[in-house]
């Protein structure tokens, strides 16, 4: 059985980790570094770092804090914001990051998908894309960019399809109405998007308690989820959400957790 992924997604801001409620009311948190080898040290499988305020300011990711995070764990170490250049992915890549995340970039010049994967392989590429409940698209959902700032007149589930055909080995989904409410993923959106595409779907956005983490899981057919608030505010830690699936019958990697 194939492993779940739990993934720790660190939003960063000037320098220090920062929370929102759907991408508004934003608080700094901690300091990225150490929570990144905090998180490391407690089992998680990979984790994402996200630049959010770079797009809107028209800039490329704090490459210091990137290097300084990535020397302190050994696990895949997901990078976005801001990054629209091969160039940039470069710096990214050799800063010590294995992923590169991009989103308000890819949908502003699409072809850098392809130009990404090309140069680095489809496993470096994620496609990172927010997503509302939108009634007037096709699949009822609408992608919005520049940390959810602006409304596209993208279709999630077309553009999740063409990111992929364009070399995307990964999505990152998350719902802009679930994000920070901690009261569970969007699993109807999650679903049709992870049924539509060949390449693992991690589920962002309103994880509160392990067992929305299962419901993702076995609702909306995610191979992964994205969590933030529940661990960031000491609600539930990385060794809890994995022992709960794993007495659910979710197989998940148990390496230095004890039971």
């Amino acid at each position: 059985m194939l492993q779940k992924r739990i993934i720790v997604c660190l939003d960063v801001r000037d320098g220090k980790t920062t929370k929102g409620i759907k991408f508004k009311g934003n608080v700094d948190i901690g300091d990225p570094v150490e929570m990144a080898k905090r998180y490391y040290e407690d089992g998680v499988d990979e984790l994402v770092f996200y630049d959010i305020t770079a797009s809107a300011e028209h800039r490329s990711v704090m490459i210091d804090v990137v290097a300084e995070v990535a020397k302190q764990i050994f696990v895949p170490f997901c990078v976005g914001g801001g990054i629209g250049t091969l160039e940039q992915m470069r710096r990214v890549l050799l800063a010590g990051a294995e992923k590169i995340s991009i989103n308000s970039q890819a949908v502003k010049n699409p072809a850098i998908i392809d130009e990404g994967a090309a140069a680095f392989g489809n496993q470096c590429i994620v496609l990172g894309m927010d997503v509302l409940a939108d009634a007037a698209m096709p699949s009822g959902y609408r992608v919005v960019i520049n940390g959810g700032r602006t409304p596209t007149e993208l279709d999630a589930l077309a553009w999740a399809m063409e990111g992929v055909e364009r070399g995307a080995g990964e999505i990152v989904l998350n719902s802009i109405d679930a994000d920070g409410t901690t009261s569970g993923y969007d699993c109807t959106v999650t679903r049709l998007i992870s049924e539509a595409v060949s390449v693992p779907v991690v589920a962002s956005g309103g994880a509160g308690t392990p067992e929305h983490i299962a419901e993702v899981f076995e609702k909306g057919a995610a191979d992964a989820a994205l969590v933030a608030s529940m661990v960031h505010y000491g609600h539930y830690s990385v060794p809890e959400i994995k022992r709960d699936l794993a007495r659910r019958g979710i197989a998940v990697r148990m390496d230095g957790i004890d039971d």
